[in-house]
């Protein structure tokens, strides 16, 4: 009976040592950064989140070991994203831009 508390404990601990690295909109997001630091050997999970004061949203948890890390990965990716949705951005281009006329 010792063997299986100790068991449960150690669990519990494993448990309470994830945190929350961000809290994405739509369950896609959270499995794009879940995927994402699963390749950079970050264990990671989701849970869909309820909270009052930040909304409902899918939370991105990781061992607190790796939470420095893991923001570091997100916010590279969240600026390499966002630098490319401006270049491709439709509004930044003529009509024009892309006519054969030399």
């Amino acid at each position: 009976m010792k063997e299986r508390s100790k068991k449960t404990k150690k669990h519990q601990a494993a448990v309470s040592e994830l945190a929350i690295v961000t809290i994405a909109e739509d369950l896609g997001q959270a499995e794009g950064y879940e995927t994402l630091l699963k390749a950079s050997d970050i264990p990671a999970m989701v849970k869909e989140q309820h909270d009052e004061l930040a909304g409902d949203g899918f939370a991105v948890f990781v061992p607190e070991d790796y939470l420095d890390e893991a923001h570091v990965i997100i916010e590279s990716q969240d600026a390499y994203d966002d630098y490319y949705d401006l270049a491709i951005d439709d509004n930044d281009f003529d009509d024009d831009f892309l006519d054969d006329e030399f």
